[in-house]
């Protein structure tokens, strides 16, 4: 699922988007899951309440990161890629990219980081 995701940085970013003309966060990571053969649900909410809490010193690639942005629910999810680094489709650059935990912006807004139960289609 990384390395798929790692080939769609600088795709646009697109609301309820699910394919390489734009993604949104969420669509990023169905479809990088798509694409690797697992079934997964679409939205964030889904993927958070499907997944397995666990700390981030046990995070994996391909794993799941939850944020919050600007409210007090769930609004984004990124796709662990090792070493501190998340790839996910930003509004803020609008486009898919690397996002790191050392940055004060994602680290003050992670929420929790789960591993999701995948069934191979």
């Amino acid at each position: 699922m990384v390395e798929i995701a790692e080939n769609l940085k600088g795709v646009p970013y697109r609301y309820g988007g699910v394919t390489p003309k734009g993604f949104d966060c969420s669509g990023l990571v169905h479809y990088a899951y798509h694409k690797a053969g697992i079934k997964i649900p679409r939205t964030t909410q889904d993927l958070y309440r499907v997944s397995r809490r666990l700390p981030i010193e046990q995070a994996k690639p391909g794993d799941l990161l939850f944020f919050k942005i600007n409210s007090r629910k769930l609004s984004h999810v990124g796709l662990y890629a090792g070493n501190g680094r998340f790839i996910h489709a930003s509004t803020g650059q609008n486009r898919v990219a690397d996002g790191s935990l050392e940055d004060p912006y994602w680290r003050d807004r992670l929420i929790g980081i789960g591993r999701l139960p995948v069934d191979r289609m």
